[in-house]
């Protein structure tokens, strides 16, 4: 594992943050710890970033222990935390040259690094003006570029596409996903339930302080009631026959469509394709409807994800 935490603990005088909490992350992957804005994500990141002592636990990143080897964990990372970290005295190329000196890569290797990023983020064009002239896209793109400079093995996002429209987020999402192709494990804390949704290998939960649960998006999804298989007939005898058949199936508001209760499983839906076929019922058409991750978060923890909570 790339990232593993045994146990983790922070407090804060007599508010506890962090309460034991194990997380695994698989090199070149995308892991999304999600929680309610000010739930301890960026404890989190703080702490395994080397910002933030822990109060207990074991942790190691890149193959260092988190307490023994902090300045080899600090080599093999790079951080783009919920601000912009850019000078926006400077302009974008001025920025990025900063970050080459002072990862010492030599005055022609840092030329050349500092051309690949401008090209990779679509900053070329920009990169002799002051980055208080870009967008805040832009000024996102030139962050996580800087972070880049020094090749790094791990990347923490914290809120990566706070304040992003729409298109700055997708633009975000993909540089995420090369970035991932490239070997590159990232791990991305957001409230942005959609984001993790698009882009996270695993999810792992944050509530009180504690990881509620964790796994896949799809994995989450079915934990949650309320995912159903609609099924529309041709015809009122073929609904007729699958009411008689399934007798957990309810009526929708069209007359010719049945809900019928299911996790979602391909074993689920196998079983209920088998049980009408056995009685040849036609079904004109079937349609998979699970929850979301808002209605994961919600059961989970009780409460929407822009509820302020701890630190």
């Amino acid at each position: 594992m790339t990232i593993a935490v045994t146990g983790l603990r922070k407090s804060f005088g007599d508010q506890v943050v962090l309460d034991g909490i194990d997380l695994s992350v698989p090199a070149g992957t995308v892991f999304s710890l999600l929680g309610a804005n000010g739930a301890g994500k960026t404890t989190t990141v703080k702490i395994l970033s080397t910002l933030l002592g822990a109060d207990a636990g074991d942790a190691r990143v890149a193959g260092h222990d988190l307490a023994r080897e902090p300045d080899a964990v600090r080599a093999a990372i790079g951080v783009t935390g919920q601000f912009s970290a850019v000078d926006k005295l400077l302009t974008g190329a001025e920025n990025l040259r900063l970050m080459a000196d002072l990862h010492h890569l030599g005055k022609s290797a840092g030329r050349r690094r500092v051309a690949e990023l401008l090209d990779q983020f679509d900053l070329a064009e920009a990169a002799g003006k002051p980055v208080s002239s870009y967008s805040g896209g832009m000024t996102r793109r030139l962050d996580l570029a800087m972070t880049l400079v020094g090749s790094p093995e791990v990347i923490f996002l914290d809120e990566p596409t706070t304040g992003l429209d729409p298109r700055g987020r997708r633009d975000m999402w993909q540089i995420v996903r090369d970035l991932v192709a490239g070997g590159v494990t990232i791990f991305l804390t957001t409230q942005y339930l959609d984001e993790a949704d698009e882009l996270a290998d695993r999810i792992a939960v944050l509530d009180h302080g504690r990881v509620v649960a964790e796994g896949t998006a799809e994995e989450l999804k079915r934990r949650i009631p309320g995912g159903h298989v609609r099924l529309r007939f041709a015809g009122e005898q073929d609904r007729d026959a699958a009411l008689g058949i399934l007798g957990e199936a309810s009526r929708d508001n069209d007359a010719l469509v049945l809900r019928v209760p299911s996790d979602g499983s391909l074993g689920a839906l196998k079983t209920l394709i088998d049980r009408l076929d056995d009685r040849s019922v036609a079904v004109d058409e079937l349609s998979l409807h699970t929850p979301d991750l808002d209605d994961v978060f919600l059961a989970l923890t009780g409460r929407p994800t822009d509820e302020k909570v701890t630190r």
